[in-house]
């Protein structure tokens, strides 16, 4: 298992390289986001390919991460050709660029770093595949994981339609999105890609506890960022500068991050 881990980085690291020489060839960078579920799901695909003989477990885990990543990939992809440069990454390193630093700094803070928190978080998912190996057992923690991952890609891919579909309504200018599953938490899509997660760690902890187990960093720090660092706080802070009262008045009626029943007004 450590060899194979060990061309999992490797190979995360070429890929990292060659994402930073296009992201100065085309002189952005947000697109990050998108390899970000990419890289994910190719790190599953390549743990699965050195499994010799990759029983229903190991296929199991690698499907559900492939799923996710390749559909979380594609959103954000579009997402970046349609609007381009995301202003949170103008803002982060507009010191960077107005001191000519700014290639050596996406290499450091964008996508090295992004790469080794990258690699922790998708840990489950690679030494689920590599423990399961030939094993074609599934109990019952791996239905749950099953049935937790299920949950979060409805919230991630209903709650990503939703709002995509408000946003290209001229009607909604000015608006705070609040329909549709936005009326029971604020960030639907983020809670689901928590879900996700969550469930892939209980079914690779179904083939192997004494080895997944070590991986559990990666669920609890995306969960921390989803809810605290770069997810759910930074769009907040945002939406509060833009909207204002509106968004207050979402704030005070609408659960945070789990879905929940809105509070009268």
């Amino acid at each position: 298992m450590a060899e194979a881990l060990v061309v999992n980085a490797m190979l995360l690291l070429a890929a990292a390289l060659v994402f930073w020489l296009i992201a100065l060839a085309i002189d952005k960078v947000s697109f990050v986001d998108a390899v970000w579920g990419g890289a994910m799901a190719g790190l599953a695909v390549a743990s699965f390919v050195q499994v010799s003989k990759p029983g229903a477990m190991a296929t199991l885990i690698m499907l559900m991460t492939a799923l996710w990543g390749v559909r979380l990939a594609r959103h954000l992809l579009l997402r970046f050709l349609r609007h381009g440069e995301d202003k949170r990454y103008v803002k982060l390193l507009s010191d960077a660029r107005e001191e000519g630093r700014w290639g050596r700094t996406i290499l450091i803070r964008v996508w090295l770093l992004q790469s080794v928190l990258l690699f922790m978080v998708s840990s489950p998912a690679q030494v689920g595949i590599l423990a399961a190996g030939e094993s074609d057992v599934m109990v019952p923690l791996a239905y749950a994981g099953i049935a937790l991952w299920a949950v979060g890609m409805f919230f991630e891919v209903v709650g990503d339609w939703q709002l995509a579909r408000f946003k290209a309504d001229p009607a909604s200018e000015g608006k705070v999105m609040d329909k549709g599953l936005w009326r029971y938490t604020r960030h639907p899509n983020y809670f689901g890609d928590a879900c996700v997660w969550w469930g892939i760690w209980l079914a690779a902890m179904s083939v192997d506890a004494g080895a997944v187990i070590w991986t559990l960093p990666g669920p609890v720090f995306l969960t921390f960022t989803l809810v605290r660092w770069s997810g759910a706080a930074m769009t907040e802070r945002g939406m509060k500068e833009k909207y204002g009262e509106a968004f207050a008045s979402y704030v005070a009626r609408t659960s945070a991050f789990v879905p929940w029943l809105p509070k009268r007004a």
